[in-house]
Order: C-alpha cells, then sequence, then structure tokens
C-alpha cells in the first residue's frame, strides 16, 4: 500500500511539473517576439514607415523590418528564396507572376492603393511647360526614370512616351534609376533635367516642381497588389498586417501621402 501511495504522488508530481512546464512554454511563446520582412515598391517608403509605428504600437511583440526596392527586383528575390512574409508591388505583373508560380498564400491578395505619374523638373528649372511634350527641346537633355525592366514608374513612362508619340525622339535623353526614389533624388540634385515619378512621391518633395499629370488612358492602371509569400514563416502575423493596411487609419495616411485609397 505505501509503495503505491508513493507511486501516486509520483506520478502527481510529474503530472504537474509537466502542466506548469506546459503553461511556461505557451506564455513564452505568446510574448515571443515576431519579425515580418515586408518587401515593397520604393514609392512606398514614407507612407509605410509612418504606418509601421501606428501598428508595432498596438502590436508590440511584432517588428517590421522593411526591404524597400524596384518591384521586379524583389519578385527575383522572392524567386529565389528570400525570407519575405509580405510583398506589396507598383504593378500587378510582378504579383500576377509570383501568384501563376504558385509563391503567394491562397486568399490573401489585395488591392492596397492607386497613384499616378507626373513629370517633374528641379525647383529652379526655367521650364514652363505643362506638356509631355516639352521633353523633346533641346534645353531637356537628362530625363531620369525607372529601369523599366524592374521599375514599375519607368515601365509606366514609356508607355506616356508612346502615348505621346515621342519615345523614339527622346530615348537617347534617358537616364535609368534603380527605383523611383533615385528618379526623384537626381531631379531634387540637378542632375538631370526632367523624371517621371509618382504623384506620392513629387507630394512630398519640395526641391522640385510638377509640369504635368499624365493623363487618364495614357498608361496602364498604377495598382499596388499585396500579398502573404506563401514560404512565410509567419504566415498568421503577416495577414495580421495585410489586414491592417486596409482598416481607415492605415488608408488616411496612405491617402495623405498622395496614393488612391481603393478600400472603404
Amino acid at each position: 500500500m505505501k509503495k503505491f501511495l508513493i507511486l501516486i504522488i509520483i506520478l502527481i508530481s510529474f503530472i504537474v511539473s509537466n502542466l506548469v512546464l506546459f503553461g511556461c512554454i505557451q506564455n513564452q511563446n505568446k510574448d515571443e517576439t515576431v519579425e515580418l520582412l515586408v518587401s515593397a515598391a520604393a514609392s512606398l517608403t514614407d507612407a509605410l514607415e509612418e504606418i509601421k509605428e501606428l501598428y508595432t504600437e498596438e502590436n508590440k511583440n511584432i517588428t517590421v523590418t522593411y526591404n524597400f526596392a524596384g518591384s521586379g527586383s524583389l519578385q527575383q528575390q522572392i524567386e529565389q528564396g528570400a525570407p519575405v512574409d509580405v510583398f506589396i508591388s507598383a504593378a500587378s505583373r510582378y504579383m500576377n507572376d509570383l501568384e501563376q508560380k504558385n509563391l503567394i498564400m491562397d486568399g490573401t491578395r489585395i488591392d492596397l492603393v492607386m497613384n499616378k505619374l507626373v513629370l517633374i523638373v528641379p525647383a529652379a528649372s526655367d521650364v514652363q511647360s505643362d506638356d509631355f511634350q516639352v521633353l523633346v527641346k533641346d534645353e531637356i537633355k537628362k530625363i531620369a526614370i525607372g529601369e523599366p525592366a524592374s521599375v514599375p514608374a519607368g515601365k509606366y513612362a514609356t508607355q506616356v512616351f508612346e502615348h505621346f508619340g515621342i519615345l523614339k525622339d527622346i530615348e537617347a535623353k534617358f537616364i535609368y534609376g534603380k527605383d523611383v526614389r533615385q528618379v526623384l533624388t537626381w531631379v531634387e540634385t540637378n542632375n538631370v533635367d526632367a523624371g517621371i515619378v509618382y504623384a506620392s512621391d513629387a507630394v512630398q518633395a519640395d526641391k522640385i516642381r510638377i509640369l504635368s499629370e499624365a493623363p487618364e488612358g495614357s498608361h496602364e492602371p498604377i495598382i499596388y497588389p499585396a500579398a502573404v509569400i506563401k514560404n512565410s514563416r509567419h504566415a498568421e502575423q503577416a495577414q495580421n498586417f495585410l489586414d491592417f493596411l486596409t482598416t481607415s487609419r492605415a488608408q488616411e495616411i496612405f491617402a495623405r501621402h498622395g496614393f488612391s485609397v481603393l478600400i472603404d
């Protein structure tokens, strides 16, 4: 009988200790900090940095690290196995490619915001025109655009030039940037005579002037799709972040930074 009681005591002690251990593990997992890697088009930099502050205030166990670049370059990184949790592209075609290759999580893709394309010059420039045709003139010697193969803004720019029938006349003037932010910097620092950027970039800059906005129909709609990457190691938190981007508070930030919101 004594041996039986000892056995019972040992068994109860074992169960209790394991329950305590399980509870500790659960609490540890609950409090564990998760780092999300968000690869996003460079044109989203200012808006997403502001949104991150708001998001991490409410989700203290989640840190958000951004990788900003041209959407085409980000797509290639994801295809090569970069540990990305969320991808936000400045063009549908890059997201379409990932979707066709089964690299984004089913049911997570959304169209987040829209943008517009504008022609800009340095603030001190003497150029006075509201027409893209001004780019043909001899006074415009260098035109900065994003590399069309990897930077959506560059692709949209060539579509606008084709629309106005001036592409062949100005191609020799092109200086290609690795992303739209580099194009903006070149214009701000007077390293080029003109550039094509998004309205969201121009609205935050004070060293440039906007000459003209590309008219509707002169290029493909500039839509920013977002999705959780299929190989995300933190799919639940990635979806949580994506959901936050659709909230009214996040959408207000996008709008303030010059984007057109798509989500009510």
